[in-house]
């Protein structure tokens, strides 16, 4: 069983003035008996409060995996991107192209997300878009090979 955290960035839920659907959405996807969640929050749009909170959740409490969900876009206050990049000793290239991909054969809207995937020690870090809709179409993405890169990561599973 791999260990999860949730990270919603959203301005409006960390005042308490939207749902975390999408969270919700993909505490649901990511379920026992293959996943346990550990950690879950929803911050304002704040670099340094997501930084922290990547870093924590990696070293501290050593989740497996750490999805966060909103703050893809191209607004300014759009920043998950940078704070994941902050974190992470190594990127995924491929699994945000891969989600990207998938989600612009569907809308065009897809190519406005800026998402990236990466390593923190053993952790992996993948950001979702905000929306429902775009937290469903980059877990069907992810899923098949989920296990796999968890397994090699945490040093599980070494096979290829």
């Amino acid at each position: 069983m791999y260990t999860v955290g949730v990270i919603t960035s959203s301005d409006a839920g960390a005042r308490g003035e939207r749902e975390d659907s999408s969270g919700a959405l993909i505490k649901r996807l990511l379920a026992a008996p293959d996943f346990e969640h550990r950690a879950y929050v929803v911050v304002p749009d704040d670099r340094a409060l997501i930084e922290a909170t990547l870093t924590s959740w990696a070293d501290d409490d050593h989740l497996d995996l750490i999805v966060t969900t909103g703050g893809t876009g191209l607004t300014d206050r759009d920043v998950v991107p940078e704070a994941t990049r902050a974190v992470v000793d190594r990127l995924a290239p491929g699994i945000a192209e891969a989600m990207r991909a998938a989600g612009v054969a569907k809308t065009p809207m897809a190519m406005l997300s800026r998402g990236i995937a990466g390593m923190r020690g053993r952790t992996l870090i993948v950001n979702l878009p905000g929306s429902p809709k775009g937290v469903q179409e980059g877990l069907d993405v992810l899923l098949p090979v989920l296990p796999h890169a968890l397994g090699q990561l945490t040093g599980e599973d070494r096979g290829h």
